[in-house]
C-alpha cells in the first residue's frame, strides 16, 4: 500500500478561493454565540442519502461529519478518518477511522460509537434502487459494483446475482474502511464531501426505514451540532454538540434558523435593526446601501462562487412550438459561422451587470472550468497549453462577429433558412433578475447583429418545473445552463456534455433516436463529425487515469475544442451577491463541491459586520496564505 500524503492530496484536489482566513479585521468575535438566520425555502428532507438538493443540504454538513474535511484554505484534512492510503493504481483506498467519536440523539445524548460499518451502511442504502435516492449516481464508476447493484435492485425481473457485500465498500475491522473502486481514480478524496458518502449508523437506519430524516428525532448526530428542534416552516435549531470530537474549534454555540416566506426581501432592515444576523443586499438596493452612511459599512461582496460554472447553450434538438420556427432554428444551430457570430456578439460584462452592477468582471468566466478550481502537477487548469488562450482572452469581439455574420449569410440562405432567424431563450420567473439578463442579452446582440439577421424572443418559463419542463425538453434555442462540481477533477466539467443522456443541448443524440419518446432530429454531417471527436478527446482524457499532468492537458484540449466550435458560451461564475453578516467569510471551510461551504465550524460571530472595504483587504491577505499554505501542503 502506498500512503497518501496529504501533499500528493493537495496538489491534486486543491480548489478555487470562496472564503476563509485568521484575519478577524477589527471584529472581535463574541462570547456564547448564536446566530440568527431568516429563510424562505423550506428543505424537503432533512435525509441527506436520499436528496440532490443543496437546499437540503444545509442542515446534515453541520450535524454529520465526513470522512475528510477541508480546512479555511482548501487544504483536505483528517476528519472521522486519521488517515487514509491507495494501493499503487488508485483502485484501493483503505481509511483509518477516529475512535471514541459518539452519534447522539436530537438531546445531545451518546448512542452508539460511529464506526467503520456506518459508511458500509450507507453505501448499500444508497446504492438500493428500492430507496430511491436521487445521489446514487455519484457512485457511478466509482464504488465498483455500486452501479450495477442499483440496476439490478432496479429490475427485480433480473437474476439477482449480486449481494449488497459485493459492493465495494467494507468494514475490515471496527475502525479500518476500505473502498475498492471500478476504475483507478487519484481524485477518490475529494468525492468524499458529497453527501452520499456521509455515515449513518446501521441499526438507527433500519429502525427509521422510511421515516429517516422526517424530522430531528429521526436522525443520529456526529457533527459539530445536533438538531434540536425541526418545526416545519417555523424554525430549526442546531446547538453544539457537546460529545463532539473536535469541540475546541466550534465558536458558535447555537444557529437559529426562522421561517419568513418574504426573508430575501425583509432581512435587510432585520439585519439593520439588530434582529437577525445575515442578509442578502440584492442589486435593487446594492446602490442604495453603498452611498448611505448608515449602511455602506454593513454590506460587503462575496468572493466569487466557483462551485457553479454558467454558459448560454444551443439546443440541437429543438422542440418548441412552430410558432418559434424550429426547423429554420435547426438550420441555424447547424452552421458553425452564425454560432460564431453569436458566440463573439455576445457582451457577456454588460449582461453580468444586471447581476453586480458594482464589479461585473469579478464573475466572467472564459471556460466551463473555472480558474483556479483545479490545480495539477502544480499548474491551474486553465492555465494547460490547449485551453489558455482561451482563458486568457475576452470572446466579446464586435469585428469578430460581424465577421461571422457576413460568413454565415450566404449559407444559410443557400441551406434555405429564412431571415431573421428567431432564437426563442426562456427564462426561470422565481430567478432574481434572470428577464433582466434576458433583456440585455436580447437589446445587446440585436443591436449588434441587426433584426434582419436575429430576433431574440424572450419567454418565461413556468416557475416550478422549469427543468424539466424546458431545458431538459428542449424547448429553447438559445438558454442559460449551469453545472456544479462533484469532485476536484476536470472530469466534473464534461459531464453535463456526456455521451448518452446529455439534456443539456442534446449534442448527444444520434440521428434518428429518439428523445422523450420523440424520433429525433438529424443533425448535418459537419455537426456530427464535431460532436464525434469532443468525445473521443473526452475518452482519451479519461483514459489517464494515473499521469494527473498528461489527463490535465487532454481535459484542456477537449474543452477548448468545445468551446472552439461555439457549441456553448462560457458566462460566468457563481455570485453569493452583496450580504450584510456577523460572520467572517474567510474563517469558514474552503471547497466548491461538497458540503463544506455550508459548515459553521470554525467560524466566530462578530461584533459588528465586515464592511467591504475590510473584505477586500482581509481577501487579498487571504489568496498570500493560501499560497502558502498550498506551497507548503506539496
Amino acid at each position: 500500500m502506498k500512503k497518501t500524503l496529504l501533499s500528493v492530496v493537495a496538489a491534486l484536489l486543491l480548489v478555487a478561493p470562496v472564503f476563509a482566513s485568521g484575519n478577524r479585521n477589527a471584529t472581535a468575535p463574541a462570547v456564547g454565540a448564536v446566530y440568527r438566520i431568516l429563510y424562505a425555502a423550506e428543505v424537503e428532507t432533512l435525509n441527506y442519502l436520499w436528496s440532490s438538493n443543496a437546499n437540503d443540504w444545509r442542515v446534515p454538513a453541520n450535524v454529520v461529519d465526513a470522512l475528510v474535511e477541508h480546512d479555511r484554505y482548501g487544504v483536505i484534512k483528517p476528519a472521522l478518518a486519521t488517515s487514509w492510503e491507495h494501493n499503487a493504481d488508485y483502485t484501493v483506498w483503505t481509511f483509518k477511522i477516529r475512535q471514541g467519536v459518539k452519534w447522539v440523539d436530537h438531546t445531545g445524548k451518546a448512542v452508539a460509537d460511529v464506526t467503520a460499518h456506518d459508511w458500509v451502511s450507507t453505501v448499500q442504502w444508497v446504492a438500493n434502487a428500492n430507496n430511491n435516492s436521487n445521489i446514487e449516481y455519484i457512485y457511478n464508476g466509482y464504488i465498483k459494483n455500486a452501479e450495477a447493484y442499483f440496476a439490478q435492485t432496479a429490475d427485480l425481473s433480473t437474476p439477482q446475482t449480486l449481494k449488497p457485500e459485493d459492493i465495494g465498500v467494507k468494514a475490515l475491522d471496527t475502525y479500518t474502511l476500505q473502498f475498492t473502486l471500478e476504475n483507478p481514480c487519484v481524485y477518490f478524496i475529494s468525492t468524499l464531501s458529497f453527501a452520499c458518502y456521509l455515515p449513518t449508523y446501521a441499526p438507527f437506519l433500519a429502525q427509521k426505514g422510511a421515516a429517516f430524516g422526517r424530522d430531528h428525532e429521526s436522525l443520529l448526530y456526529c457533527g459539530a451540532y445536533y438538531l434540536a428542534s425541526f418545526k416545519p416552516q417555523q424554525e430549526r435549531i442546531i446547538q453544539k454538540n457537546p460529545l463532539y470530537w473536535d469541540l475546541p474549534n466550534v465558536f458558535i454555540d447555537r444557529v437559529e434558523y426562522t421561517f419568513n416566506a418574504q426573508a430575501n426581501t425583509i432581512a435587510p432592515t432585520l439585519f439593520q435593526r439588530g434582529e437577525t444576523d445575515y442578509a442578502n443586499v440584492n442589486s435593487d438596493i446594492l446602490s442604495q446601501w453603498l452611498s448611505n452612511p448608515a449602511t455602506k459599512d454593513l454590506v460587503r461582496n462575496n468572493q466569487p462562487d466557483r462551485s457553479y460554472s454558467y454558459w448560454y447553450i444551443f439546443n440541437f434538438e429543438p422542440r418548441f412550438d412552430a410558432v418559434y420556427e424550429p426547423d429554420n432554428w435547426l438550420i441555424a444551430v447547424n452552421n458553425e459561422n452564425f454560432r460564431q457570430s453569436i458566440f463573439w456578439g455576445l457582451d457577456r460584462l454588460k449582461a453580468l451587470a444586471v447581476i453586480d452592477p458594482e464589479d461585473p468582471s469579478t464573475l466572467l468566466l472564459n471556460t466551463v472550468t473555472p480558474a483556479e478550481f483545479a490545480v495539477g502537477a502544480g499548474k491551474d487548469f486553465t492555465q494547460y497549453d490547449a485551453i489558455k488562450p482561451i482563458s486568457n482572452r475576452d470572446s466579446f469581439d464586435t469585428a469578430k462577429a460581424l465577421d461571422y455574420k457576413t460568413k454565415a449569410l450566404p449559407e444559410l440562405r443557400a441551406a434555405g433558412a429564412t431571415l431573421p432567424i428567431k432564437i426563442l431563450v426562456p427564462y426561470n420567473p422565481i430567478i432574481t433578475n434572470w428577464d433582466r439578463e434576458c433583456q440585455v442579452v436580447e437589446q445587446q446582440l440585436e443591436a449588434l447583429l441587426g433584426t434582419d439577421y436575429i430576433d431574440i424572443i424572450i419567454e418565461a418559463g413556468p416557475s416550478t418545473g422549469f427543468l424539466n419542463a424546458v431545458r431538459r425538453s428542449g424547448k429553447y434555442a438559445l438558454c442559460k445552463g449551469n453545472w456544479g462540481a462533484d469532485y476536484a477533477d476536470p472530469e466534473t466539467w464534461a459531464e453535463p456534455f456526456r455521451e448518452v443522456n446529455n439534456t443539456y443541448n442534446f449534442i448527444a443524440q444520434q440521428p434518428n433516436q429518439a428523445v422523450d419518446g420523440k424520433p429525433a432530429i438529424n443533425k448535418t454531417p459537419e455537426t456530427q463529425a464535431i460532436v464525434a471527436e469532443y468525445h473521443r478527446l473526452v475518452k482519451v482524457a479519461k483514459n489517464y487515469t494515473v499521469d494527473v499532468e498528461q489527463r490535465y492537458a487532454a481535459f484542456a484540449e477537449a474543452e477548448a475544442y468545445f468551446i472552439n466550435h461555439a457549441f456553448i458560451i462560457p458566462f460566468s461564475v457563481d455570485t453569493l451577491g452583496y450580504t450584510a453578516s456577523r460572520l467572517n467569510p474567510f474563517e469558514a471551510q474552503f471547497s466548491v463541491f461538497g458540503l463544506a461551504s455550508y459548515r459553521f465550524k470554525g467560524q466566530h460571530l462578530l461584533d459588528k459586520p465586515m464592511s467591504n472595504a475590510e473584505f477586500k483587504t482581509a481577501y487579498e491577505q487571504w489568496r498570500n496564505e493560501r499560497a502558502e499554505a498550498l506551497a507548503a501542503s506539496r
